[in-house]
């Protein structure tokens, strides 16, 4: 029998998920422990996270340079050591910073653990900084910032952030190249005795772990003596602009184009309305304005837009790259698309639409104990409620027409949006 591809297949409104609790730990030194067990693999994530981002900084750069270089050495291993150290069980590392937080993640077989933990808890606890590893790092970070600089999509969401923030913000500073020479392997060992070594911090262990990987994290890591940071977290003050910021560039075939505003935190009241606002504007490939300005007038291969809710703010923006000749139409039918949804109702049909497809990506994005683990860490992180994802797509589905038109027409008026264009 052949398939009548003329019938769409049968479909089911989801209307809710199961989101997993997490089992809580303290360990013997009184540092939180969350375990998320669940997969089928024998796999497992480590991750240990520390207050130590930007946010917490007192010499620009600090905070990146001090956790990338925790696998460049330490007193018992060179880098060379770690790396095989990790290679030979097949574990991967990642050390990431951002401007709040700091962390160290490891994924390997579950049977590796005690081995994994070993080194990460040498890392955390003896790490020394060579100057040589240094020197490559930073080398090879301002090669990179380099080729960035070239890069016009680059340069204008930087600037729209700072713009948005303050040059000085944690959340609007971006790298410079004068910062990073600067920079000394003594800011390095003073900003990791302040912020990491001995210091508070939280594990995240997802995968196929029980009780007996939970005994060997609190054997590694929770035997050691913590103490509050050296450094208070800083409140550091906002400086918006909204003028439009403008840098031509006389051999630039493109412009990039960033539109955007301060927004706020995913505790806020009008959040789940602003998910919902957002997707029906730019946060899908069926939106408004990538049928505008896509389909419809072809000035862009892809246009967007996106809530960035962090720990202590969040900012809104329109993201996309256009051929110069048609920056300013591109922007006049942004324009006419906020005017649009701060004026009309969104269709019944469309809203539906876009809950549907937001509830099958939320419950799209918790296929792996690592996704999972990811929403489990956000919710402790930024002291959601306990029931924020269980209840996440029901508080998408109450989302209104008239509430989608409210949120345009408080938080989308043309003249409080920064716009940057470079190009």
């Amino acid at each position: 029998m052949q398939l009548d591809r003329t019938i769409p297949p049968d479909f089911r409104t989801i209307q809710t998920v199961n989101f997993p609790t997490p089992q809580t730990v303290t360990l013997d030194n009184g540092q939180p422990l969350y375990a998320i067990n669940v997969g089928e693999q024998p796999i497992v994530r480590l991750e240990v996270l520390f207050e130590a981002g930007t946010w917490h900084e007192q010499t620009d750069g600090a905070s990146f340079f001090t956790v990338k270089m925790l696998s460049e050495g330490t007193k018992q291993h060179t880098s060379a050591e770690i790396s095989n150290h990790f290679d030979q069980i097949g574990a991967f590392v990642d050390l990431s910073h951002s401007p709040d937080r700091a962390n160290i993640m490891v994924y390997g077989l579950t049977k590796h653990l005690s081995t994994i933990l070993e080194m990460v808890s040498e890392m955390l606890t003896d790490a020394t900084f060579p100057e040589k590893e240094f020197n490559d790092l930073r080398n090879i970070t301002l090669q990179n910032l380099r080729i960035n600089l070239e890069k016009n999509a680059y340069v204008a969401s930087s600037t729209l952030k700072e713009r948005l923030f303050g040059a000085s913000h944690p959340y609007g500073r971006i790298q410079k190249e004068e910062r990073i020479t600067a920079l000394l392997t003594s800011d390095l060992q003073n900003f990791y005795h302040q912020r990491i070594k001995g210091r508070p911090f939280r594990v995240f262990l997802s995968g196929q772990v029980g009780e007996e990987e939970i005994a060997l994290v609190n054997q590694f890591l929770g035997q050691s003596v913590v103490s509050e940071p050296l450094l208070p977290t800083t409140n550091p003050v906002v400086e918006s602009q909204t003028e439009p910021f403008l840098l031509n560039k006389e051999d630039a075939v493109q412009s990039s184009i960033r539109i955007g505003r301060k927004l706020f935190k995913r505790q806020h009241p009008d959040f789940y309305r602003m998910i919902v606002a957002n997707e029906v504007f730019g946060g899908y490939f069926g939106s408004r304005l990538m049928r505008n300005i896509r389909e419809d007038k072809g000035f862009t291969y892809g246009i967007s837009s996106s809530i960035a809710p962090m720990r202590q703010d969040g900012y809104w923006v329109i993201g996309t790259d256009v051929k110069k000749e048609f920056t300013n139409d591109t922007l006049t039918e942004i324009q006419k698309e906020i005017t649009l949804l701060q004026t009309e109702l969104v269709p019944e049909d469309e809203l539906e639409t876009v809950k549907n497809y937001l509830a099958g990506e939320f419950a799209g994005s918790l296929n792996t104990p690592f996704e999972i683990a990811d929403r489990v860490r956000l919710m402790v992180l930024e002291g959601l409620d306990v029931d924020f994802y269980s209840n996440y797509i029901q508080r998408l589905r109450v989302v209104t027409a008239e509430d989608i038109q409210m949120i345009a027409q408080q938080y989308w008026q043309w003249k409080d949006l920064q716009r940057v264009i470079i190009g």
